[in-house]
């Protein structure tokens, strides 16, 4: 026992030791009551990727290995359809993917939005100010233009050309070195050959020249009524108002209209196809301008509903560039800025 005693009392610390381990303890209470919480290496992480387009935006929620949750909104492009329609549409689809996976917007460490016109760096700030109110401070967002979530998709960090067609149209590639090109994109006013916008605006100019030649056009009667016009009067007033009307609408106008073998619209969508094959065709030769080719993919509602949009740009590129690959699978560009919100997350995190 009295061996026991001594033994307890050697173990035992001094008064001194004990003051001095309780300052210590004292000490790193007050300073992590002071810091700013940390993001603890066995938390969960979220990320959110997001394609703002001009008609429709998606966005995407996942894990590190899984999507948990997709939602949809309205068109969020800031130059098209102004900053409050954007605002609308960008919180519609964080707040709805976050509601499904029962997930707080503040818990996402990483955002990345590709969106029409980011490109611009003006445009990147208008996005980047409209989505930093839904998010934590610490959570890093990043916004990039359409067409770098587009090849994200298709081809990861590797080679490729994409071409965009939806709303707009754009073609963008990389090749091995990692150069990069485009071709259009330029906006709808000047440029988006191809694209949804530009086949609705082309089709009532095809019903005017109709008119001029004193020939009949299917086009005409389904353009007045999905517009709900009386004639074209009608349709002169309309097409020429401000600010313009949505010339992609009638993208699925001319569809019905070629189907059913109006020449003018089965002209038009050859006409697409041949410009779009042409915008890919620009950036193949400035990063791959001989064999062996880097593989081209396609996206877009365009590309995705018209069969001979497809044909001819197709054909038209393997004319020219007989040796080239083409990706067979459906790009979904959403996903690609999935990926680059996990990349930019991983590396924040390292």
């Amino acid at each position: 026992m009295h061996f026991s005693f001594e033994l307890q009392a050697l173990l035992a610390p001094s008064s001194s030791i004990q003051n001095e381990l309780s300052s210590i303890v004292q000490t790193c209470s007050i300073m992590n009551s002071t810091r700013e919480p940390v993001l603890e290496l066995g938390a969960m992480a979220f990320y959110l990727g997001i394609d703002g387009g001009g008609t429709k935006t998606r966005c995407v929620l996942g894990d590190e290995n899984k999507v948990l949750a997709t939602a949809v909104a309205g068109g969020s492009n800031v130059v098209r359809l102004g900053e409050t329609q954007a605002r609308e549409s960008f919180h519609e689809v964080v707040t709805r993917a976050c509601e499904i996976a029962q997930v707080s917007p503040q818990q996402i460490r990483s955002i990345c939005v590709g969106a029409s016109g980011a490109a611009r760096p003006e445009i990147a700030a208008k996005v980047r100010a409209i989505l930093v109110d839904l998010t934590s401070p610490r959570t890093h967002l990043d916004v990039v233009g359409d067409n770098v979530i587009a090849l994200e998709a298709a081809f990861g960090s590797g080679p490729g050309v994409i071409a965009i067609s939806g709303t707009g149209s754009v073609a963008f590639g990389r090749d091995a070195s990692g150069s990069i090109a485009r071709a259009g994109g330029w906006g709808f006013a000047i440029s988006d050959e191809g694209s949804g916008q530009w086949i609705g605006r082309h089709a009532v100019s095809e019903v005017f020249r109709s008119r001029d030649n004193g020939e009949e056009t299917l086009l005409a009667s389904l353009i007045l009524e999905a517009w709900k016009l009386s004639d074209l009067d009608a349709l002169v007033q309309q097409a020429n108002s401000t600010p313009p009307p949505e010339f992609q609408r009638l993208f699925p106008i001319v569809l019905q209209a070629a189907v059913a073998g109006d020449p003018a619209a089965r002209k038009l969508l050859n006409q697409a196809g041949r410009e779009l094959a042409a915008l890919a065709a620009v950036v193949l030769r400035r990063i791959a301008p001989g064999p062996p080719h880097v593989p081209l993919a396609t996206t877009g509602s365009v590309f995705r509903q018209s069969a001979e949009v497809c044909r001819i740009f197709y054909n038209q590129l393997k004319t020219d560039f007989p040796e080239i690959v083409f990706h067979e699978d459906f790009i979904d560009p959403v996903m690609g800025a999935l990926a680059l919100a996990r990349a930019e997350g991983r590396s924040k995190a390292l």
